[in-house]
């Protein structure tokens, strides 16, 4: 059990059965009455994010979350197939319970997958992955300053925009949370 003085990013809490993630918070103290935090909160279940105003003060439940490290081996029509990589055991998890991820994983990236009380509640991918680009518009010499960007499909299947120099078999380095180009390794 704890207080809302306890909020930081990232804990997770336990509203009315439901985990949620502490994305963002805010302390507000009124000119009239009570001071309260206001928060957006995401649900690990169904990823989506709602604002929800709690008094200061008030108790809460937090959930113990644990990460266990995985390793994704492949994917089975909508099946995903991840192996433990302390006990080599291997975990099934269906297209729902990784969500959004699915467009960052490819074979052998490591990823935490997210346990309450022995279920699946989730899949946390590394920040930043490594992925060869499949398709573009060929670049053109000297686009390298114009801030231009143009889209760029790759080889997970995923889109992003990317700058206008990057060509076919790049390897560009992603970030998973912003879903954006960051930049180009090789």
């Amino acid at each position: 059990m704890a207080t809302t003085s306890d909020f930081k990013t990232g804990l997770v809490i336990d509203v009315d059965g439901e985990l949620l993630s502490i994305v963002e918070y805010q302390h507000v103290k009124p000119g009239k009455g009570g001071a309260f935090l206001k928060t957006k909160l995401k649900n690990l279940k169904t990823s989506r994010i709602v604002d929800v105003s709690f008094r200061a003060g008030e108790k809460i439940n937090t959930a113990f979350i644990e990460g266990i490290k995985y390793e994704y081996l492949y994917r089975e029509d909508n099946l995903f197939h991840f192996m433990n990589q302390t006990d080599f055991e291997e975990l099934v998890l269906t297209d729902a319970q990784v969500g959004g991820n699915s467009k960052y994983l490819k074979e052998n990236t490591t990823v935490n997958i997210l346990m309450y009380k022995g279920n699946t509640v989730g899949l946390e991918m590394p920040t930043f992955v490594d992925l060869k680009v499949t398709d573009t518009e060929p670049g053109m010499r000297g686009d390298t300053v114009s801030g231009a960007t143009k889209p760029a499909a790759l080889e997970t299947g995923v889109q992003i925009q990317v700058p206008l120099f990057v060509d076919n078999g790049d390897v560009l380095r992603v970030d998973t949370r912003s879903e954006s180009y960051v930049e180009r390794v090789s």
